[in-house]
């Protein structure tokens, strides 16, 4: 199942359906109908681990006259050395003392974070303890450079062999995890909201806002809730091409961590029924403490469905992002799978952005404890607006160093025709300059 499993991810890529054998320390990569086949002698028994503790070098491509991507030699986990030179033309093809697949297996299935108890206090396997953390890679589509050179192989074994193209692509979603500031807060609460209010800016018509916005979200939300940027999102996405899928928590599994609101309730219902009718998604958050509870995501998923079928809301496809980026390898996976999940956005790390999955390209999932593909496509979020901004994470702030940061990470996508996928939530876009942040981010 494995190797059918990287077939299959070498299929999406490359545009046809090679075959991989192994014999003994050996995998062999061939293409029916042809003599010449790719032979890989240097498997890394690690990459079917889940370990972080191995060692890590780079290899010049250049300099064996190999193209590169990123114009950069390519981080090479699973080894202090390499051989010179890496990759030898044989009389019946090529061979490669280079574990590509391995490291593609291992990176796309998150081999590396199984049972791991190195956790965060959410219960997160954090990126600082990640090889692509410790080796200098985290920020770097791994898999994808291997991939390149790989297709560099195959077209020179299989000379006039047309390979699959793809072109650079965004996507960008939005956690709902606070439609409205005060719509949905208790009366107690909004007093107390008030109160502090009062006592922190000395205004008291600024503290009345919050009254007057619980009083007016009622079939939709009050249009000058500072909360209430969704239109602005559309404005933006449609402007540029974009389609904004929006996830909304339909549960309270964790009391404090998930949302005040309910899915049914009228100004929710016309919010979806909003975002639906101008072309945008709308998606599933499971809340805090499902990640582990494969019961809970598909109750939570199943409320949600049965509300859009209510409202006329049909989606091609049906999908959303764990909250608070709460993830247990393959236990999560393996759940949204069987909620009827068509993809996740999860899988980015809270702490750092870049490639948790070593890629931005959505690919088929695989459980590697059953050593079983799903029926689930696993879609790698590259960066939220979180992470990079908040002084908790990346601590780079709204400016110019934040900036720098997303477009290196979207370029870094750019230059292996893969998909910049971002995360930004509504709630993080109530000032100037956090819209004109985004804004830059995206064009």
């Amino acid at each position: 199942m494995r190797l059918d499993w990287i077939s299959s991810i070498l299929e999406e890529r490359f545009g046809h359906k090679f075959y991989l054998t192994q014999v003994e320390t050996q995998l062999c990569f061939y293409l029916p109908g042809f003599d010449e086949e790719i032979v890989f002698d240097a498997l890394c028994p690690a990459f079917l681990e889940a370990t972080s503790s191995f060692s890590c070098t780079i290899w010049d491509a250049k300099s064996e006259g190999w193209d590169s991507p990123l114009l950069q030699p390519l981080p090479a986990p699973g080894l202090s050395e390499l051989p010179f030179p890496l990759i030898e033309k044989t009389p019946r093809g090529f061979l490669v003392h280079y574990d590509i697949l391995g490291l593609t297996y291992w990176m796309l299935t998150r081999q590396e974070e199984v049972r791991r108890t190195d956790l965060d206090v959410h219960g997160r396997f954090p990126a600082t303890a990640s090889h692509a953390f410790k080796y200098g890679y985290l920020e770097r589509p791994i898999v994808d450079e291997w991939l390149h050179v790989l297709g560099q192989v195959i077209c020179k074994a299989w000379p006039g062999l047309k390979l699959r193209t793809h072109d650079f692509s965004m996507k960008v979603s939005h956690d709902v995890d606070s439609p409205s500031h005060y719509g949905f807060r208790s009366w107690p609460g909004i007093v107390r909201n008030m109160g502090g209010y009062v006592l922190k800016h000395g205004d008291v018509s600024g503290a009345l806002r919050a009254a007057w916005i619980r009083l007016n979200t009622r079939s939709a939300l009050y249009p000058k809730d500072p909360a209430n940027t969704f239109s602005w999102i559309m404005d933006v996405s449609e402007r540029i091409g974009l389609t904004s899928a929006f996830y909304f928590i339909c549960g309270r599994s964790m009391p404090g961590y998930d949302a005040n609101y309910e899915p049914e309730h009228p100004a929710i219902r016309s919010l979806m029924r909003h975002v639906h009718a101008r072309g945008h998604e709308i998606g599933l958050h499971p809340s805090y403490g499902s990640y582990r509870k494969p019961d809970v995501i598909k109750a939570e998923s199943d409320r949600l469905c049965r509300i859009a079928e209510e409202e006329g809301i049909s989606l091609p496809e049906w999908g959303g992002r764990m909250h608070y980026l709460r993830w247990e390898q393959p236990t999560t996976l393996r759940a949204c799978a069987a909620a009827g999940m068509n993809y996740d956005n999860t899988l980015s790390y809270a702490d750092r952005a870049g490639f948790r999955c070593g890629t931005c390209f959505e690919y088929p999932a695989f459980d590697p404890v059953a050593g079983e593909a799903l029926a689930l496509r696993v879609r790698p979020l590259i960066a939220m607006e979180c992470t990079v901004m908040d002084q908790v994470y990346m601590g780079l702030g709204i400016g110019e160093e934040a900036r720098a940061k997303f477009l290196q990470l979207k370029e870094a996508c750019r230059a292996v025709n893969g998909c910049f996928t971002l995360l930004w939530h509504n709630t993080q876009l109530e000032s100037k300059a956090k819209r004109d942040l985004y804004e830059a981010v995206l064009h």
